[in-house]
């Protein structure tokens, strides 16, 4: 059986919602395919930089730079790296990478990886595109706004920029192959856990890496399609709405509407409302441990569309035959948050998996 938290009885099967999603996806592994062609791009030396290294309270803290791409300018984007291990352990670790959310800070997450160390794994946090030591000196979202804008006024068949989840999952990728020359890594043990925005980077990119083996997409699970089609789309645009301003007035439009939203994440996001969606995506998981946690009252994930991707999940566990690998924790009467019981679950989750 898959297991459910008792916080919350998930229906199944959309009998309440009005909205059944009847599509046939394609096979995962054409799907995975697809979304690594889509972000694909050439792989160049990853010229890794210490930055600093620190030791406190028994956990070492490095901060690191490593080249991600060379974009077609010349000018090369530098991912800024977080690391944060036991001092004295000894001998190959488990890792889990740990992303954060609009406007937040690959620093910020060092609360929840200084818990992963004390249970005898490396924590590893980067700065999402735009974010963090990547801004520029512009303050909270305003660089991420920016960039996104400026792709969504690209012209039809030029190249531009994916700021708007895709960009940072190749980033995440590229950590993947940093963590891999680590002498202090084990690479079969590799974790994932994303909050809000780094939670559906965590469920894009995992998804199709497999050398991630376990992970955990919080309060990040939903369709984009079923939001768009019932109307319920205002959470999740709020967290570009910049953006979507201009893109309303570029099209003609009195205000932010479902055209606009749609020709936004059409054009940011392609394959977002249709293979690369969250219901679609989520099978991918299918034979490694995926812990979904949730709220019910979240605006952003509106339940409804978010358990059509768990009723995908839940049959692509059960076809693999480890439905004890998948576990939904939708917590009762929860907007946009983790409550501190989720937090736990979520590093039993990898102890269990990982140590």
């Amino acid at each position: 059986m898959i297991a459910r938290i008792a916080t919350l009885v998930v229906l199944v099967g959309m009998v309440r919602s009005g909205y059944c999603d009847e599509r046939q996806y394609s096979p995962p592994k054409e799907v995975r395919a697809a979304f690594r062609k889509l972000l694909d791009r050439p792989r160049v030396p990853l010229d890794v930089q210490l930055v600093s290294r620190v030791a406190k309270d028994g956990i070492v803290v490095e901060r690191l730079r490593f080249t991600s791409e060379k974009k077609p300018d010349g000018s090369v984007e530098r991912v800024p790296v977080y690391i944060a291990r036991p001092e004295k352990a000894e001998g190959k670790l488990p890792a889990v990478i740990v992303l954060h959310g609009t406007g937040g800070t690959g620093t910020a997450m060092m609360p929840f990886m200084s818990e992963l160390c004390r249970r005898g794994m490396i924590g590893v946090a980067i700065d999402a595109r735009y974010h963090g030591e990547r801004v520029g000196g512009k303050k909270g979202a305003q660089a991420y706004h920016d960039a996104i804008t400026r792709a969504w006024r690209t012209r039809a068949g030029e190249r531009h920029e994916h700021p708007f989840f895709y960009d940072t999952c190749w980033d995440l990728w590229r950590t993947v192959d940093y963590l891999e020359t680590r002498a202090d890594f084990d690479s079969g043990r590799l974790g994932m856990i994303g909050f809000s925005m780094g939670g559906i980077q965590a469920w894009m990119a995992a998804a199709v890496d497999e050398r991630v083996r376990v992970t955990v997409p919080a309060i990040a699970v939903q369709s984009f399609r079923w939001s768009l089609d019932n109307e319920r789309w205002h959470g999740r645009a709020r967290t570009i709405q910049p953006v979507n301003q201009v893109a309303a007035k570029d099209l003609g439009e009195p205000q932010v509407n479902q055209k606009v939203i749609r020709a936004v994440w059409a054009k940011l996001l392609p394959g977002v409302l249709h293979e690369f969606d969250c219901p679609s995506m989520i099978r991918l998981f299918a034979g490694r441990p995926l812990l979904i946690v949730s709220g019910e009252k979240d605006g952003n994930c509106p339940l409804p569309g978010a358990q059509l991707a768990f009723a995908q999940a839940e049959k692509a566990y059960m076809q693999a035959g480890c439905p004890e690998k998948l576990r939904i924790d939708v917590a009762a009467g929860v907007g946009h948050q983790v409550t501190p019981m989720q937090r736990d679950a979520a590093l039993n989750w990898f102890v269990r998996w990982l140590k």
